[in-house]
């Protein structure tokens, strides 16, 4: 629910709420004061229009009091009660137990002319009462004096009485007590209210705003709901999040950058020493004899020959990273292309004593879309990282393929002393490379299968590895299928 809603009904809360709770109230204290709210029907259909106190004084005063003689006069008496009923009041005439004289609609109301008070005394006036007759209430004025022989008389005027008006006489300082006291209670419990979903959102997002200022975003935005201060809370939530990881990538971006300096500076070191060496050999006239001579030129030429290649993967690690390499891609029957790659790398192993077994089985028809120079790329450094590391004497290397679900897979198999568990989710890290390889007999930039990795990235595949100490390592990897044997029955390859 939006604010304005929220505000508009709290609004009408506040008229109705308590509107509803005065009339439960005021009909609740009517059961008390009248029995029932039957009455209460009579509001509607009868009005209030009996003689006044002061009224009804004057006409006693100028009339029975000064001649007792009408009190029986039965022509004045109906004239009499005409006019009253006029005025919604009748009159009753007593003496003693006898009725001298009633009004037309007093007739049918026997119960009520029996429990009128008695005689007080002559010349009394009694202040006007209440008194029920079934579900009405009459207002019984009462005015006592003595009869022409002396007999005691009492005259009565019963005047309807509106049960609203009567109850709100009696009852007006109480209900204006309780209605104070409803409103009071309505507008602080929606105050309340409106403060826990509209003003406590506003000061937890100021809290925050100012912890934001003072660099602080180890927190987090807890304001939940769907308005607008919901949405505002889950917005500034998201711009916490992001800017809190935007600071945590750069500070890693920093740490990587400190740590690319430092591994730089130390793989240049080796043969920039060894150069300076063999320079200073030279000078010095330790190189004396031609052979010698051409030895230390050479070796100066492989050192330099090693900056330099350094130097290119470095840059080519750069400019993947920054995804600035631009890729040449097209769709490549993979088996054929592979068995080609393949034909080509039989030929350098074999010079190096090296065993290369294919077992490339099934998928022939299996497209799938590469840079053909950038993947011959990430192939030979996974031969050149695997053939840097093998100390077995029958050195052997074994390249499989098959297809898992939508995805053609390569794996290729050493059998080299293998990778520690704790190392082999960091071997495509960037100069990751174990303590023991960190040597000039093995060498290497560390950046090989980072290479490979930012490489494979970019065409929409994964490369991962399995090792074992002792037995190997296998390198997979994973090329998404653009059309073939995708529905073919799969050659899983176990990871």
């Amino acid at each position: 629910m939006s604010i304005r809603w929220k505000f508009l009904l709290s609004y009408a809360a506040m008229l109705v709420v308590p509107l509803l709770l005065l009339i439960i109230t005021a009909m609740l204290m009517s059961i008390v004061y009248h029995g029932d709210v039957q009455s209460l029907k009579s509001t509607y259909e009868s009005k209030f229009e009996g003689m006044e106190e002061n009224d009804t004084r004057n006409l006693i005063k100028h009339t029975f009091l000064q001649n007792t003689d009408l009190l029986t006069d039965t022509a004045f008496l109906n004239e009499l009660s005409a006019d009253m009923l006029k005025k919604n009041t009748s009159v009753y005439i007593r003496s003693e137990d006898q009725t001298l004289f009633a009004s037309e609609d007093l007739k049918l109301k026997q119960g009520l002319i029996d429990h009128l008070p008695g005689y007080k005394g002559d010349r009394s006036h009694i202040e006007p009462i209440r008194q029920q007759f079934n579900n009405e209430w009459y207002q019984v004025g009462q005015f006592d004096l003595l009869s022409k022989d002396a007999k005691p008389v009492s005259i009565f005027f019963l005047t309807p009485i509106d049960p609203l008006v009567q109850f709100v006489r009696t009852f007006f300082p109480t209900l204006f007590l309780i209605t104070l006291v409803i409103l009071v209670l309505t507008h602080t419990l929606l105050t309340k209210y409106m403060s826990r979903r509209i003003i406590r959102p506003l000061l937890e997002l100021r809290k925050a705003t100012k912890r934001v200022t003072e660099g602080d975003l180890d927190f987090q935005v807890e304001i939940n709901g769907k308005d607008e201060l919901g949405q505002l809370g889950m917005a500034f939530e998201e711009m916490r999040y992001r800017l809190q990881q935007s600071i945590l990538i750069q500070q890693q971006y920093e740490t990587n950058r400190k740590e690319l300096i430092t591994n730089i500076s130390h793989d240049l070191k080796t043969p920039i020493t060894a150069i300076k060496g063999y320079v200073d050999g030279i000078l010095e006239g330790i190189a004396d004899s031609p052979e010698k001579n051409e030895k230390y030129m050479r070796t100066i030429a492989a050192k330099a020959g090693e900056m330099d290649h350094l130097i290119n993967e470095l840059f080519l690690y750069s400019k993947l990273d920054m995804q600035k390499l631009p890729f040449s891609f097209e769709s490549v029957r993979i088996i054929p292309f592979l068995n080609d790659w393949a034909e080509e790398l039989k030929v350098e192993l074999e010079k190096q004593e090296v065993a290369l077994n294919i077992e490339m089985t099934g998928g022939e028809e299996v497209w799938v879309t590469v840079d053909r120079d950038s993947f011959k790329r990430v192939l030979g450094n996974i031969i050149q990282n695997s053939l840097k590391y093998m100390d077995k004497l029958e050195k052997k290397i074994t390249v499989h393929s098959g297809q898992e679900a939508a995805q053609f897979i390569l794996t290729i198999e050493d059998n080299g002393p293998g990778i520690p568990p704790e190392a082999t989710e960091h071997i495509f890290e960037r100069f990751y490379r174990g303590e023991q390889s960190r040597n000039t007999h093995t060498g290497g930039s560390g950046l090989g299968l980072a290479i490979a990795k930012q490489i494979i990235a970019g065409h929409g595949g994964m490369i991962y590895a399995n090792s074992t100490e002792g037995i190997g390592t296998i390198i997979y990897i994973a090329l998404p299928i653009v059309k073939g044997d995708i529905g073919d029955e799969p050659n899983h390859i176990d990871c």
